[in-house]
């Protein structure tokens, strides 16, 4: 069972979509992800980044052609972190829910 346990990096919705793309694919060619979340080469470099440098993503850079493809995937914490992230916001999605159908 995971605990819901709410993470503020991942929270933006630039990266709450990023992580949730990632969580879905083994790797992702950073030119996949650019064009499925509309970024630019410099917005989505940042979020990876970002997301890097908390362990939560692995990037490699291969050659392909003569140029370099970048990919990137979640580590086990970076999973871990969205799966408990997910998890807190249908706590809170629950609880908003339950105490709406409560009679004032």
């Amino acid at each position: 069972m995971t605990q819901a346990r709410f993470d503020e990096l991942i929270h933006p919705s630039t990266r709450l979509s990023l992580v949730a793309t990632l969580a879905a694919v083994d790797w992702a060619e950073f030119a996949f992800l650019k064009d499925r979340l509309g970024l630019s080469d410099s917005a989505l470099s940042k979020q990876l980044t970002t997301l890097e440098e908390a362990g939560y993503v692995a990037t490699e850079r291969r050659p392909s052609g003569g140029r370099r493809k970048v990919r990137a995937r979640l580590t086990v914490a970076g999973r871990d972190a969205f799966d408990g992230h997910v998890a807190a916001l249908r706590e809170i999605v629950a609880g908003t829910s339950a105490s709406m159908a409560e009679p004032p």
